[in-house]
């Protein structure tokens, strides 16, 4: 380690406070620091930083992250650092420093590792051999990431120290990052050593506003994690798949939805139907859990169903909108709002905005997309493609338009039923994004998932 990295150092550490330093480049990793910067934790944040740049601009929709980001930079309450090309370069750093420190005690609160970021740079695992031999063996040490049932409880044991933690971002809300972690729904701690939680001094106040809270072993923890997110993701489908019942007996499958969410055995969350699931998180679990059940041999047949209805769903409002124009859909031009995965997200990643536009690009339709948070995520996706044209206004050119299609509203963003029906065209709402008072009000058609017009 070069004496002007030890210096650089020395020079951004306060002397009677710790410092929290993050690895990775994630979301996660970013909405930590700046959680932590705003409980008055010292972060220091080591990232690739063209990968980073991409991250931040990715995210350029979590308005408030952003701000609290840049204002703790300049603050230097977080301070961000290219990401060294092995962990014993930045392990030396902080080794240098115990060796100033006039108190005898670690400088270095925890290192948080976000594994998915990190496993692009430091490939081979050097990294558990570089904390293994440090000389910092009572600093504790945060996983978190995504990864096959058991791969995160087996690093744990091959780290050779006793404070070893597991944290799924299971909370994280897009769109809602920072207040999502400040206040999570479900703050889970997979421990090494049993009982040891209190060695993360620094993150108690997350844990302590958690609304719910349970810490276990980290394999116990990590599978917790996947059955989560498993069982959140069979809802959906489940709902999906009833919705085409729904459609043959005319009922309204969201007022079954409300129904079914009085029952207290039940709860109303992830009762919606719609298009279905998408981002980058549940499918990457999904699919990280189906390489679970082939690796030990279990057959998954339900996991199975949930992926293939899934993906099926994301075509569904096509096929209705093919039928309602008897198959005649050629040269048309339609309107498209939204395309995120969700509302109030900026990332496409997994929506049913990709399988849309390829299949009316096929029909030579005209699509005019209005989706003011991913406007350049579109953009550089499909930069040359005639097809498309991006508008700034959801009403705008309705008059050239034949069709709506409704990807993903914000329930804050109310819709005006009257601009609607100047033009009494058919909508396509495959986010079932309109209440049955405004579908009534509609003079043209609408067509839902699960829903029809009265």
């Amino acid at each position: 380690m070069s004496s002007e990295s030890i210096h650089s150092a020395k020079q951004i550490t306060h002397k009677k406070s710790k410092v929290c330093v993050i690895i990775g480049h994630d979301i996660e990793a970013i909405t930590s620091a700046v959680v932590l910067a705003s409980l008055g934790q010292k972060v220091h944040f080591y990232a690739d930083s063209v990968l980073l740049e991409q991250q931040l601009k990715q995210y350029g929709f979590e308005h408030h992250l952003q701000a609290l980001w840049q204002l703790y930079e300049q603050q230097q309450y977080i301070i961000s650092r290219a990401l060294t090309n092995s962990a014993d370069e930045l392990i030396h750093i902080y080794e240098a420093l115990e060796t100033t420190n006039e108190t005898g005690s670690n400088q270095v609160a925890f290192y948080w590792l976000f594994l998915d970021s990190i496993k692009s740079i430091w490939t081979d695992n050097s990294w558990i051999t570089a904390f293994n031999h440090s000389n910092q063996q009572n600093v504790p040490i945060i996983m978190s990431g995504i990864g096959v049932l058991g791969q995160t409880a087996k690093l744990a044991e091959q780290l050779q120290r006793p404070w070893v933690y597991y944290v799924p971002f299971i909370f994280l809300q897009d769109g809602e990052a920072f207040s999502s972690m400040l206040t999570p729904s479900l703050w889970l701690l997979g421990e090494k050593t049993a009982a040891s939680g209190q060695q993360l001094s620094a993150l108690q106040p997350l844990i302590q506003h958690a609304r719910a809270y349970h810490c276990a072993d980290i394999a116990t923890i990590e599978f917790a994690r996947s059955s989560i997110m498993a069982m959140l993701a069979t809802r959906v489908s489940l709902m999906n798949e009833m919705s085409r019942l729904a459609d043959s007996h005319q009922v309204d499958i969201q007022q079954v939805s409300q129904i079914m969410g009085l029952d207290e055995r039940i709860g109303n969350s992830y009762l919606q139907a719609g298009w279905g699931f998408g981002g980058n998180t549940l499918p990457a679990e999904l699919s990280q859990l189906e390489q679970s059940g082939h690796t030990s041999c279990v057959k998954m047949p339900i996991l199975q169903a949930v992926m293939h209805i899934n993906e099926d769903q994301k075509e569904l409002i096509f096929r209705k909108f093919w039928q309602y124009f008897d198959g005649f859909i050629d040269n048309k031009t339609v309107v498209i709002w939204g395309s995120s995965y969700k509302a109030g997200s900026g990332l496409t990643a997994g929506s049913a905005i990709h399988p849309l536009l390829n299949l009316l690009w096929s029909y030579n339709i005209t699509t005019l997309v209005y989706s003011d948070k991913s406007q350049s995520e579109l953009t550089e996706l499909y930069d040359e493609q005639p097809l498309l044209q991006l508008i700034d206004r959801p009403y705008e050119q309705l008059d050239i338009a034949q069709a709506i299609f409704i990807i993903s509203w914000s329930p804050q963003e109310a819709l005006d039923i009257t601009q609607l029906n100047q033009q009494a065209m058919p909508i396509f709402d495959a986010q079932n994004a309109l209440t049955r008072p405004q579908i009534d009000a509609l003079v043209g058609d609408y067509v839902g998932i699960g829903r029809a017009k009265s």
